[in-house]
């Protein structure tokens, strides 16, 4: 059975006392849920303070991004090696990062590649656009993306790999996709893999859902076969909310204590 997960990325909010505060706001009864696979992705500066906060519990420390050479001269960057000692997780590919700053299916593939051999467990986001949505090309641009991020993978890589389907056109705005529309996709991308691998490799692989996440529409998302969880934005940034969210997965959901 496929333990579900739920990664809040806080994006580029808090400072590192505002995170603490946030992380004091939830995290003894987030550590008191089971049957959930809990993740926090604070920004970087925070990540060193957060780990130890979070340290001895059940809730796992993620990144929310890197890069895919281990040092040199790449100003601002963050490498796999600074990540392995502190993190678990590392979002990689999420269409902030592909809009805003230009990432390619080929980078995001690299990326997935350094944090696949520095035993980091890359959350691989791929979605299409409004105007991609509205031509039909939903799942012709979904399945291109999971084949070239998963370029160069084994099995035995795969199977420490996350997915996230994260429609663009949802993503900060108020509009989420249906339950059945996404869970639509995730049984896409878990076929792409199914195709590329093996059934059992797809069956074991976990596939969040992403886009306008709240405690308010996240039963549609989770009672939905194919959807293991959620990759939640603005609502993991309110402690109560957040906490609700991994409440209503663990009564849907739950298969197990997780531990840290």
């Amino acid at each position: 059975m496929r333990v579900p997960i739920i990664a809040g990325n806080w994006k580029m909010n808090t400072n590192i006392q505002e995170a603490l505060t946030l992380v004091d706001e939830m995290l003894s009864p987030l550590d008191g849920i089971k049957g959930v696979e809990k993740v926090l992705c604070p920004p970087f500066v925070s990540l060193q303070a957060v780990g130890s906060k979070i340290a001895g519990t059940s809730v796992r420390l993620g990144a929310q991004n890197m890069y895919f050479q281990e040092k040199g001269a790449y100003t601002g960057e963050i490498s796999p090696v600074m990540l392995a000692g502190l993190c678990h997780y590392v979002i990689l590919g999420h269409s902030e990062r592909r809009q805003h700053f230009g990432e390619t299916d080929e980078l995001v593939n690299r990326k997935v590649q350094a944090a696949v051999s520095h035993k980091l467990v890359p959350v691989i986001c791929v979605g299409e656009s409004l105007a991609q949505n509205e031509e039909g090309l939903t799942n012709s641009v979904v399945r291109l993306q999971v084949k070239a991020a998963l370029q160069g993978l084994s099995p035995d890589d795969v199977k420490n790999v996350v997915f996230a389907y994260e429609p663009i056109w949802a993503i900060g705005t108020g509009k989420a996709a249906t339950g059945q529309g996404a869970n639509a996709v995730i049984g896409l991308i878990r076929a792409t893999v199914a195709g590329l691998y093996d059934r059992q490799t797809a069956q074991g692989l976990r596939i969040q859902y992403g886009g306008s996440v709240t405690a308010t529409n996240i039963a549609e998302f989770i009672r939905q076969p194919e959807i293991d969880g959620a990759l939640v934005g603005g609502a993991s940034l309110k402690a109560e909310e957040f906490l609700r969210i991994v409440e209503q997965t663990a009564r849907s959901k739950g298969a197990g204590t997780v531990s840290g």
